[in-house]
């Protein structure tokens, strides 16, 4: 067990609510860049190209510690490595604040990076303690939405940028995220203690590089990033470009295309819980966003009608991250191995966040907005390939009578 099922007496949606606002807070962190990307491009003198580094540094660690950082969850408790994440996030976003030049605002975001790394592999496992069965996949469900209700927030208060200028948006951000920190400990009593049988860390990582789950959902979650950052991380940009409008109504057209995703969310927890196939769902919305990408950069379409469809795109794609988060126990190699494998997904996520943007941006720069559509294509193909022996084993086990519910109830 990653963490013990705490809550006894009374609804568990409150706790669960408060894991959701801490990951909500911290995807405050993943789109306060692409929100303030002009702004810091005027301040430092930088070219779109490197600018957009400012969101692919974020995951720079994560692309690289995501399963130990899950191992850490095993062992040291999902409750305190959540605060430890929001901390540490806190603290690039003052140091951020105060960075003299574009390296050492690079430097910050590598640091809210290995904090928001710790908060979103952590959470997980809290809701997967607080939650009791029957509700299970909805809080999953509730969980997933934090990263476009986050996004949505963060790029509506775009207009604050022109009054604090983003040095202040990044201090805002540090005071938000040290608030939360200390509500979370205060919130989340701390689970009772019990007991677990003594694992080698190499027994556990050997365990989990040779079994195929962990791989899967990896390579889905830096696909759907990808794709997704490729298309939200430089969208402001775009559309002021398209629409002729000014960066702060870009922001905000972006965050009501983002906001379709949390509705995607929510959505696709009714669907699973309904009996779905998962597999069935990612095949859908990968191929929904790949037919809207194409779209999107497309110069032959009005803008407007570009613009509608990065709203379906969000909504599809917001199907993806609570597929891969519900099947997370299930693709374990064992139930003591959930964090690291929701650890191995989160490093996909993080590697994605760092290709999309700066190759979208490298490929808008040399061929024009047009020639993103093909790099997205390509990875959405990808993402075909890797659905497949995720298709044989859903298939496999519903043949079985084995129900998503009844799975996931033994493996948290």
């Amino acid at each position: 067990m990653i963490v013990s099922q705490f809550t006894s007496g009374g609804s568990a949606w409150p706790r669960i609510s408060l894991v959701v606002g801490a990951g909500v807070v911290s995807a405050f962190q993943v789109g306060k860049a692409p929100a303030a990307l002009a702004a810091v491009q005027g301040d430092l003198a930088l070219s779109l190209a490197a600018a957009s580094w400012l969101i692919s540094a974020f995951a720079i660690l994560g692309a690289l510690a995501g399963a130990p950082i899950g191992l850490a969850v095993d062992r040291i408790g999902a409750r305190t490595m959540a605060a430890l994440g929001l901390l540490l996030q806190a603290a690039g976003s003052a140091l951020g604040a105060l960075s003299p030049g574009f390296t050492a605002l690079l430097a910050t975001r590598v640091i809210e990076g290995l904090g928001f790394l710790c908060l979103v592999v952590a959470a997980p496992a809290l809701i997967a303690g607080l939650a009791p069965i029957q509700i299970r996949d909805r809080a999953m469900a509730l969980w997933a939405s934090f990263m476009p209700v986050g996004l949505t927030v963060i790029m509506l208060a775009a207009p604050l940028l022109s009054i604090v200028t983003w040095r202040g948006f990044w201090l805002l951000n540090a005071s938000i995220l040290v608030s939360y920190a200390m509500l979370l400990r205060w919130g989340l009593h701390p689970p009772p203690n019990h007991p677990r049988p003594y694992r080698k860390i190499h027994q556990d990582i050997g365990e989990a590089l040779v079994s195929p789950g962990p791989w899967v959902l990896g390579g889905l979650f830096a696909a759907f990033s990808a794709i997704f950052f490729a298309v939200f991380g430089l969208l402001p940009p775009l559309l002021s470009q398209r629409l002729g409008v000014s960066n702060e109504t870009a922001s905000m057209l972006s965050a009501l295309a983002i906001a379709a995703s949390g509705v995607g969310n929510l959505v696709c927890g009714q669907l699973l819980a309904r009996g779905f196939l998962p597999a069935r769902l990612l095949h859908f919305s990968f191929g929904i966003m790949t037919l809207c990408g194409i779209g999107i950069f497309s110069h032959t379409l009005w803008a407007i009608a570009s613009y509608a469809l990065c709203v379906v795109f969000s909504f599809a794609g917001g199907l993806i991250p609570v597929v891969i988060f519900d099947s997370a126990p299930r693709q374990a190699p064992g139930p003591e191995l959930v964090g690291v494998t929701i650890g191995f997904a989160m490093q996909g996520n993080n590697l994605g966040l760092i290709i999309g943007p700066a190759a979208a941006s490298g490929l808008a720069g040399a061929f024009g907005w047009p020639m993103v559509s093909v790099a997205i294509v390509g990875i959405a193909f990808v993402a075909a390939l890797l659905v497949l022996p995720f298709n044989k084993r859903q298939l496999t086990e519903a043949a079985s009578g084995q129900s998503p519910l009844t799975r996931a109830g033994g493996r948290f």
